[in-house]
């Protein structure tokens, strides 16, 4: 398994988790590279920020002591969601072609099921559709996607909406999230 060298802060609790007994300050964070939800405590005395980026890798860290471990998705506090949701989208965009690369070259699962179609709004038909217009010629973009197949949702919220699923609830197969 790969493991994080940087992580994002989602959400920071300088008191902990109310009603846990334990006041030790705990912060709430999404690995930069492989999505990873993970509980966090800071140096003594460390503020972080939402949005924050650390270093959490071997070696030194400047303001993480430890890896707390991973953060059950019970857990995360409400900002802690929203800034998730703002970092997915802003992750998704800037790994544009990692993203376009996938459906230029999904496969199928089984002989029922095909990896387009764990994408939320997309079926069958657009399945074959996209299948059929990477064949003749291979994907540049969300907006070529969308341009080239009718009636598609929009490519870049489908992945979005995923990872989502992804990291907030039990899903069989897993497309971008270890």
């Amino acid at each position: 398994m790969e493991k994080e060298e940087k992580a994002i802060i989602l959400d920071f609790l300088p008191h902990g988790y109310p009603l846990e007994g334990r006041m030790i300050p705990i912060a709430q964070a999404i690995g930069a590279e492989y999505l990873t939800l993970l509980q966090l405590v800071p140096r003594k005395g460390t503020t972080l920020q939402l949005r924050e980026e650390v270093y959490i890798g071997e070696g030194k860290r400047d303001k993480i002591s430890y890896i707390y471990g991973r953060l059950p998705k019970e857990k995360l506090t409400e900002t802690a969601k929203y800034q998730l949701e703002e970092f997915i989208k802003q992750f998704v965009e800037q790994k544009e072609s990692k993203f376009v690369e996938f459906f230029n070259k999904a496969d199928p699962i089984n002989t029922r099921l095909h990896q387009l179609e764990l994408l939320p709004g997309f079926g069958k038909k657009h399945t074959m559709a996209i299948i059929k217009g990477r064949e003749e010629n291979p994907f540049k973009s969300f907006t070529d996607i969308k341009e080239r197949i009718k009636n598609i949702p929009s490519p870049q919220k489908a992945v979005e909406k995923r990872i989502l699923e992804e990291l907030e609830s039990k899903v069989k197969y897993r497309l971008f999230v270890s």
